[in-house]
């Protein structure tokens, strides 16, 4: 099963984009809010070499960087298979 974690800010409207598009997949994912839980914000920057922005997505420990990058992927038609059974799994 595929693993999602996702890097967000209650504040920040591409979080809620991002994380539209995995829901609409039916995708289960980890929500890791920064604000939230500050302790985690060190974590973040160096899963994702630095990048200060949220979100930041993580597909099995790969980093696929913030919502537009998500987007990307959907767009290029490479998201359905990183997200393999897991989709099919959660729909069930």
């Amino acid at each position: 099963m595929v693993k999602i974690d996702i890097y967000t800010s209650s504040l920040c409207g591409f979080c809620y984009q991002a994380k539209g598009l995995l829901e609409d997949k039916g995708v289960a994912y980890n929500e890791i809010d920064i604000i939230a839980q500050p302790n985690r914000h060190n974590e973040m920057l160096e899963r994702a070499n630095g990048q200060r922005t949220v979100p930041q997505i993580f597909i099995d420990d790969a980093h696929i960087g913030g919502c537009d990058d998500l987007y990307s992927l959907e767009a290029r038609g490479e998201l359905d298979p990183l997200l393999g059974d897991h989709k099919l799994q959660e729909l069930k």
